[in-house]
């Protein structure tokens, strides 16, 4: 499966590995502020994007999400590989492409392969403040399993102190095993 391409196909995406003609449509998101706010990086310049892109083409975890009808590609769904048959999964879309539905029809496409392919739970982890995104995982099935608090720390304040966050972490198991 590493090898392959195209991952999935849904009624309106193509779910495949990143190529290097993707710079111009990654730079459009993860250059927008409002789109990265909840990850651990902040808004990249062309030239990160680029070393990311680099990153995403090397690995078999990130997922690039492309329109069938423009073959635009509007963001991504990362699939880590974890202990004990387990995925973690995420997910970060173009602004401009929030509220299709997008996000939920590729992470269904690829959450049913994975299990399908054996794979024992899914889980994601997302920032309490990100009501979109476990909402959506809400919305896909997935259960929250745990709140915890001020766990991680991305960023430091002007006094070098850790900018602690909260983390909600949502699971989903295989039914069908």
């Amino acid at each position: 499966m590493e090898n392959k391409i195209v991952i999935a196909e849904t009624e309106r995406l193509i779910l495949r590995r990143y190529k290097k003609e993707d710079l111009q449509d990654l730079f459009e998101y993860l250059s927008n502020a409002e789109v990265v706010k909840y990850e651990p990086y902040k808004a990249m310049t062309i030239d990160e994007t680029k070393e990311n892109l680099e990153w995403r083409i090397g690995t078999g975890e990130m997922i690039a999400v492309e329109l069938k009808d423009s073959h635009k590609m509007v963001g991504n769904v990362y699939m880590g590989k974890r202990e004990f048959d387990a995925l973690e999964i995420g997910y970060v879309f173009n602004r401009n492409y929030w509220g299709h539905g997008y996000a939920a029809e590729s992470c269904k496409a690829l959450i049913q392969q994975a299990f399908s392919n054996g794979i024992h739970r899914i889980y994601g982890e997302c920032d309490p403040d990100n009501k979109r995104s476990w909402k959506l995982l809400e919305a896909l099935g997935f259960q929250r399993e745990a709140h915890f608090r001020e766990n991680v720390y991305f960023w430091k304040d002007e006094h070098e102190k850790p900018i602690w966050k909260d983390t909600y972490v949502y699971a989903m198991l295989n039914a069908g095993e």
